[in-house]
């Protein structure tokens, strides 16, 4: 019998809404989890629109035209905010020149965004000032989000907004087959004109994982082809949680939680 996400794939287009996607999420196991989100502000961002984005920054903000990051958030959100049980988001960025020894920072520096309304409406604040340098290494922001894991006690799902291939491949591997420790599910996006070879090795290969805890999403693919675009990009990016979340609760990671 073909797996729940095998069946989401095969039904994609009967799903015309975020909301029916969601549905359908939570039919398939999914109870609450907690959200963590990750934005990329490496250098390549100004370029990488050449053919997507109108040849502009995928960072940049204007009134009358929502960036990939915007859509991403946006869409993301609709889905997402209703398995949050607390609504309260960790969001970071990556990739900027001020932190690039920390490997990351909270895109609140005052407190973790409340829903992704706010998520988004930091976005728009902050990133008119980032400075974007380099390198693109998703390590640090999957440490933190295992440190926030062991923290709180409970299933997270970290989602990755980013624009090309990670230069420091061996250590985001070796932080991806870290991560199968822990009931945490990553979803990487891929906005822009990629190329998006490296982030599908990620997906489909990583042997060494105890689960497969990792999901690529190439973006503008899925918006330009699809007849119901934002719903099947949704369902695209959540359609292996349900079965990530049951691989983790058959590996007990879930267990601690019976016991408090």
């Amino acid at each position: 019998m073909a797996s729940r996400s095998m069946r989401f794939r095969a039904f994609a287009d009967r799903f015309t809404t975020v909301p029916e996607v969601a549905q359908a999420i939570r039919e398939a196991g999914l109870g609450k989890c907690g959200l963590i989100f990750g934005i990329d502000y490496t250098m390549s961002n100004k370029v990488q629109g050449e053919k997507t984005f109108g040849g502009k920054s995928l960072h940049k903000v204007e009134d009358d035209l929502k960036n990939p990051y915007q859509e991403v958030i946006e869409i993301l959100g609709q889905t997402l905010e209703c398995f949050d049980d607390d609504r309260i988001i960790p969001a970071f960025g990556f990739g900027d020149k001020t932190h690039k020894q920390e490997g990351y920072f909270p895109l609140n520096e005052k407190r973790e965004c409340v829903g992704f309304r706010e998520v988004l409406d930091t976005y728009n604040r902050v990133t008119p000032s980032v400075s974007l340098h380099r390198p693109t290494n998703f390590a640090p922001l999957i440490h933190k989000a295992i440190q926030i894991v062991q923290q709180t006690r409970k299933y997270h799902i970290l989602v990755i907004v980013a624009d090309g291939q990670v230069t420091e491949e061996q250590e985001t591997q070796q932080a991806i087959v870290t991560a199968s420790h822990y009931p945490l599910s990553i979803i990487v996006i891929g906005v822009g004109d990629g190329p998006w070879g490296m982030m599908q090795e990620f997906d489909d290969r990583l042997p060494t994982r105890l689960f497969d805890n990792f999901q690529f999403v190439n973006f503008h693919e899925i918006m330009s082809t699809s007849n119901y675009a934002p719903a099947s990009f949704a369902l695209n990016c959540l359609m292996e949680i349900p079965d990530q979340y049951k691989a983790i609760k058959q590996l007990g990671y879930l267990d601690y939680q019976q016991q408090c």
